[in-house]
């Protein structure tokens, strides 16, 4: 298959427009219309890495970390990330990441460590602003319904875990059209009234295109009028880190050891213990401490997550319980999360899950 039917699958699940402003999710390397017949995927994307795919005859890495993060001046080998993109072009291996895009929405890396932990009841710790936008439209009755069935195909109306959401007020529409116009209804150089529904519905910004042509596809008039408004809402369904509960709550030291045991983690960083028990986690893969607020707004007993400094350390307060468990070990299971996305589109599809440790950090036992 071409590599461009697997990069729009995946960003139908997780969409570029959900990635953070510093992050380079998408194809790095390599045409999107080439055939591919097998991929890797990789937390990381390394040398070795390569050197993998190279000997196991993969056309593409799909890795959750971009190797490159801001532009490349140079290409002389100085560096690993020039090295990696150096030997990706040589051998023609394209270079995919879906990096934080995949952390903000539901079913994604926060998802996954939730499940890993066995919690329930899954929130959204931090959801995105700015995602959405409202469509209102402008149609006869008879083709009401055809055109919220298109509009609602397309992916509009979702609100959370409700579906086809709009509202309708019938009215009165006027238009005149001139001698070169061929109206549904009405005659041209004649006033007409039509019985009309005002439709509004939601829908996420990223699929706007595709929720215009749904639209004018669907409606019987030949000049469609409609009017698109840009939301504060906050998308329920995208955002940072996750929130969840245990079935019964247990004590900090006994929810500390699952953690290390689950996640794998080869030691655990963690602020003073509070003495009460556990039952609401906040979690977020990589580098969460910009949710600390957000996990103690929530209620949450402890915050799984990684890569705090020292400092950074003190501002639980006695509030919540901080455990940092390492960067790789927060994410590392999301090389299995990618190939069980893929493997559920393209069931006979070769994958392969990289055999390297990627992880840069070792531990002194």
């Amino acid at each position: 298959m071409k590599l461009a039917e697997l990069i729009n699958y995946l960003e139908s699940f997780a969409p570029l427009a959900y990635q953070e402003d510093y992050d380079n999710a998408g194809l790095i390397v390599g045409d999107a219309g080439k055939e591919i017949t097998q991929a890797l995927i990789s937390l990381d994307c390394t040398e070795t890495v390569v050197d993998e795919a190279i000997a196991t005859g993969c056309e593409v890495i799909i890795s959750h970390h971009p190797i490159v993060f801001r532009g490349l001046k140079k290409f002389n080998g100085r560096t690993y990330v020039e090295r990696v993109v150096e030997k990706a072009i040589k051998h023609d291996i394209a270079l995919y990441a879906i990096h934080t895009n995949l952390d903000n929405v539901i079913g994604g890396v926060n998802t996954r460590i939730c499940e890993t932990l066995g919690l329930k009841n899954l929130h959204i710790l931090a959801p995105k602003s700015g995602l959405l936008k409202k469509l209102v439209t402008y149609v006869p009755l008879a083709a009401a319904e055809e055109v919220k069935d298109a509009l609602f195909a397309a992916g509009a109306g979702d609100i959370s875990n409700y579906s086809e959401c709009s509202f309708n007020v019938e009215g009165t529409g006027t238009f005149k059209g001139n001698e070169d116009t061929n109206p549904y209804v009405g005659e041209p150089g004649t006033r007409h009234h039509e019985s009309e529904v005002r439709i509004e519905t939601i829908y996420p910004a990223a699929i706007e295109s595709k929720i215009i042509m749904a639209l004018i596809l669907s409606h019987p008039y030949e000049e469609v009028a409609y009017d698109l408004y840009n939301l504060t809402n906050k998308h329920l369904q995208v955002g940072s880190g996750m929130v969840g509960e245990l079935d019964d709550s247990v004590s900090e030291e006994y929810f500390l050891r699952q953690v290390k045991e689950k996640m794998q983690a080869g030691v655990i960083k963690y602020t003073e213990l509070r003495g009460k028990p556990v039952k609401k986690v906040a979690v977020c893969g990589g580098a969460g401490g910009f949710l600390l607020k957000q996990a103690i707004a929530a209620g949450a007993d402890v915050f799984v997550t990684a890569d705090y400094k020292y400092h950074e350390f003190f501002d639980a307060e006695g509030k919540i319980v901080i455990a940092d468990i390492g960067h790789f070990e927060s994410e590392q299971f999301t090389q299995q999360l990618l190939f069980d996305i893929i493997r559920k589109k393209f069931a006979t599809f070769a994958l392969r899950l990289t055999t390297i440790n990627t992880n840069p950090v070792k531990y002194f036992i």
